[in-house]
């Protein structure tokens, strides 16, 4: 049996750098708050989420408001329909709920908009399109769910805060969501153009093999089973992480054992790399260098250059299921959650990422947890561990309600800096 959690990574300043984490554990709806202070992560306080006493209700997604006053975790576990649920992190109480679609999971919240845009898994239903569900967090208000493709799963906005991006995991598509708009302004079927695993590298693609060796539409259809009239991707997309810096996002192919760069301007796959079996979760150091990913199937952690696609390290996890990601603000360090299985406890892995250190160097072990999510928060000195700097930059967390305009309906990315 696995057991699962979430984690909310918060670097915290003080005398010395300290980090935060909060970690969700998803078969005892509690969350821990972990902290690292560059030595040794332990656990500070433990907080019971969930409203049903007799039943588990699954903490999976979280993130934090722009403002820092704000975090918000979804149950994923009810009957028939998930709940979103907002926290204060000054007190770490549960302030306001409202229900959202079928297993909520991954979400952030617009710099832009200042909505909140969660994933519906819908990981126990048919094999049929699910949505997005888009919450006015200051109201606690789901707008409106907008369609995308079958169990969407791992999700990310836009550095700007301008589109969402989220990966059908059975559907085998990457969807962008206009955050203004509320509509699907693209779709990018991942299967298309699929090399010949041949072709590619263990550790770096060699582009020399990508001419002319794209997989025919027939081969294509023959590599996909169907269920419920829908097709089974061989890709089997978990996750999708935009570039800070560039007009790139990263799709790990957890079925296909690869990840995939997508150029956002032209809306195309412009390079496949290979990894290990079952990379599950990405994320990139905010300095735009490193490109980090869980390989689930093999509990292990890889580590890129992204100048050339070159593995740098494989460092192999505490116990055997990798998950969650999550990297410091100052880009020096990944937290990586582990899940347990059976007795197992989950685990939170350090990993020092400075390319001189590249090694796990703390790990942090909790009954029955295992970890799903990470987002990063930095908090003010002068407040409590649980109180955020109001204005703080989150990573992947998502931005306070602004005024909303669109910039000559430019694509994710133009202008960034």
């Amino acid at each position: 049996m696995f057991k699962k959690l979430l984690i909310l990574l918060i670097p915290f300043f003080t005398i010395g750098q300290n980090y935060y984490a909060y970690v969700a554990s998803e078969s005892e709806d509690t969350v821990s708050l972990i902290k690292f202070d560059g030595k040794e992560a332990v656990e500070t306080e433990r907080i019971d989420v969930g409203f049903m006493f007799a039943e588990i209700e699954g903490p999976h997604g979280i993130t934090v408001d722009p403002s820092g006053e704000f975090w918000y975790i979804s149950l994923a576990h009810g009957n028939p329909f998930g709940t979103l649920v907002k926290y204060s992190t000054e007190t770490n109480q549960a302030v306001a709920r409202t229900t959202l679609g079928l297993f909520p999971a991954s979400m952030e919240i617009s710099t832009i908009t200042g909505f909140l845009y969660c994933v519906n898994f819908n990981l126990h239903g048919s094999m049929k399109p699910s949505n997005v569900s888009v919450v006015d967090p200051e109201t606690m208000t789901e707008i409106t769910k907008i369609t995308t493709g079958s169990m969407p799963h791992g999700s990310r906005l836009s550095p700007d805060g301008l589109f969402q991006y989220s990966v059908a995991m059975m559907s085998g598509e990457l969807f962008e969501i206009d955050a203004l708009d509320l509509k699907v302004s693209r779709v990018l079927n991942l299967e298309k153009n699929m090399m010949n695993d041949k072709k590619m590298d263990g550790k770096m693609m060699n582009h020399d093999n990508m001419k002319g060796k794209m997989m025919t539409s027939d081969k294509k259809e023959n590599m996909m089973n169907t269920m419920d009239g829908m097709k089974h991707s061989m890709v089997k997309p978990t996750w999708v992480i935009p570039h800070p810096k560039e007009n790139i996002a990263y799709v790990a192919g957890n079925g296909s054992d690869e990840v995939i760069e997508v150029n956002l301007d032209k809306w195309e796959v412009s390079d496949r790399f290979k990894t290990g079996k079952g990379p599950y979760n990405l994320e990139i150091t905010p300095n735009g260098k490193l490109l980090i990913g869980t390989i689930k199937s093999e509990g292990k952690t890889a580590i890129w250059n992204l100048e050339n696609k070159e593995e740098l390290a494989i460092i192999k996890n505490t116990t055997s299921v990798s998950h969650g990601i999550a990297i410091s603000s100052d880009s020096k360090y990944a937290f990586i959650s582990v899940e347990g299985i059976g007795g197992e406890p989950g685990i939170v892995d350090v990993i020092d990422l400075r390319l001189d250190k590249l090694s796990a160097l703390s790990k942090s072990k909790k009954k029955s947890i295992a970890h799903l999510g990470i987002i990063l928060l930095q908090l003010n000195p002068n407040l409590r561990n649980r109180g955020a700097q109001r204005g703080a930059q989150s990573h992947g967390g998502g931005g306070g309600r602004q005024a909303a305009g669109r910039a000559g309906g430019s694509r994710p990315g133009q202008g960034r800096v």
